[in-house]
């Protein structure tokens, strides 16, 4: 099963082209959106599109350009207004330059976040931004009416112990009140680490505390980092974590052998993970006309065993066949009762 699409001498896997499910049904809505939320999504003159791809793992995924293709072919289909890239995409150095040039050509609105695994193997951020063409690591974007607030969850805390440091500092902290106090119009919060749930950020209920102050004005917060598919509420504010493009993480200890033994010799951290078949990306859809959100759902298979088969414990608050699916589900997120 595992090599029915692979192409030995291209190194890549061949994805299935299939334009990815756009229908949103009743059913699929699992979260009403609070109704100030719902309030500053009807500010917006026109509906607001975006493209989402999240954690895709260049480095990592033999298929990686593969995955992109099917994004950016999809996104040609329907153009959405802007196409955002959620971090964890691609190590900030010359090699991966060609990956970068066809993310940017795309579209005229190409954002990126900022990812823990973006700067791996010793890559500064001013290189990062220099390669990626940014100006700075964090910022605001408008799309057609909706304030795009990019954050980088990178920084490092004074009580960091180890590992990939996963925090808000105090000068991007008072960055992120000033721009919630000072835009009255709908914002879509954006950060690779969640903001809340699993894996947030170490400062995350200080963040909260702010992202709440500016309820009325929030549409919605989102995130990637966890490989998950998840909806869920902090306060008033409303939180969605974006699967991975590419698969989900299950370490060393549980090997999974998914590919032929050459594309595991050439790729060695593809046996930590669980991949899925197809590549995943989403679209959200801002309608002002019943202040809804709507999400695109796409469906795939895992390639070898799942998490679950492979025996691995998952963190708190995830479960197999809930968060952990190789799918980002359709939903339509709305007030759930309208005056």
């Amino acid at each position: 099963m595992a090599a029915q699409n692979y192409d030995s001498q291209s190194g890549h896997m061949h994805l299935p082209r299939r334009r990815f499910i756009q229908v949103v049904g009743a059913a699929a809505c699992s979260l009403a959106l609070p109704s100030m939320a719902h309030a500053a999504t009807r500010l917006l003159a026109k509906p607001v599109s975006i493209g989402l791809i999240a954690d895709l793992h260049h480095d990592v995924m033999h298929d990686a350009p593969a995955r992109l293709d099917a994004f950016l072919e999809a996104m040609a289909v329907d153009p959405p207004d802007a196409i955002l890239q959620m971090g964890d995409f691609a190590q900030a150095k010359k090699q991966n330059r060609p990956i970068l040039e066809q993310f940017r050509k795309a579209h005229p609105m190409a954002l990126h976040v900022i990812g823990n695994h973006d700067t791996d193997g010793g890559v500064s951020f001013e290189q990062l931004l220099e390669e990626w063409q940014m100006k700075s690591r964090y910022y605001t974007r408008d799309v057609k009416g909706l304030r795009l607030i990019v954050l980088d969850g990178n920084e490092r805390s004074p009580l960091h112990k180890g590992g990939y440091p996963s925090h808000i500092g105090p000068k991007q902290m008072e960055w992120l009140k000033k721009q919630l106090e000072s835009h009255q119009g709908p914002m879509l919060v954006v950060c690779h680490q969640p903001l809340a749930g699993p894996s947030c950020i170490d400062n995350a209920e200080q963040v909260q505390t702010i992202l709440n102050s500016a309820a009325d004005r929030i549409v919605l917060t989102i995130n990637g980092h966890t490989h998950i598919d998840d909806l869920i509420r902090a306060g008033d504010v409303t939180h969605l974590h974006i699967n991975s493009a590419s698969y989900q993480w299950v370490g060393g200890d549980h090997k999974n052998i998914s590919y032929p033994a050459e594309v595991h010799a050439a790729h060695p951290w593809i046996g930590h993970t669980c991949p899925y078949r197809e590549s995943l990306f989403t679209t959200l859809t801002f309608d002002p006309k019943n202040g809804s959100v709507q999400i695109a759902g796409k469906k795939t298979e895992w390639v070898g065993k799942s998490p679950e088969q492979v025996g691995v414990a998952n963190q708190p608050g995830v479960i197999d066949g809930q968060q952990v699916v190789p799918e980002i589900r359709p939903r339509k997120i709305e007030r759930s009762a309208r005056k």
